[in-house]
């Protein structure tokens, strides 16, 4: 059903919740998977990423696209990069999802109430209104 299947991942536990679902979707439609990583940088003279284990985060999401190929999956890395505390990362993630002509975007949720979701600038509650495909998204479990 799903022949281009965009799994966002940003090193997080929460967002890893996904990786099973795409897995599953993809080998049910033959389809592909692209892993959307979006870096945010801090707005400093050499835009330094946001996040301390950035590298080992990218060399996570290249030894995945290794594992779904041992699955028989075909996949890559989409890289994104914004600076921190805006709202482009929700776009640059739905910008990969029109570059790869996705059919379904995987995410995953911190769990937050939509309260808090609207509060803190929420990445999947942004992308749910900008992105043209459907979103499964994967609640945060207790």
């Amino acid at each position: 059903m799903f022949k281009a299947i965009v799994l966002a991942l940003d090193g997080s536990d929460t967002a890893k919740r996904g990786i099973p679902i795409a897995v599953e979707l993809a080998k049910e439609g033959k389809g592909k998977i692209v892993i959307a990583h979006v870096e945010e940088r801090m707005a400093t003279k050499g835009r330094a990423p946001l996040e301390a284990d950035e590298d080992e985060i990218q060399a996570e999401l290249r030894a995945m696209i290794k594992d779904f190929a041992a699955e028989g999956i075909e996949a890559s890395l989409e890289m994104g990069d914004v600076m921190a505390g805006g709202a482009g990362t929700a776009h640059a993630i739905a910008d990969i999802a029109e570059r790869s002509k996705a059919d379904l975007i995987v995410t995953g949720t911190r769990g937050h109430s939509p309260v808090a979701g609207l509060l803190v600038g929420s990445v999947t509650q942004r992308l749910l209104h900008i992105a043209k495909q459907p979103i499964l998204v994967v609640p945060a479990t207790d």
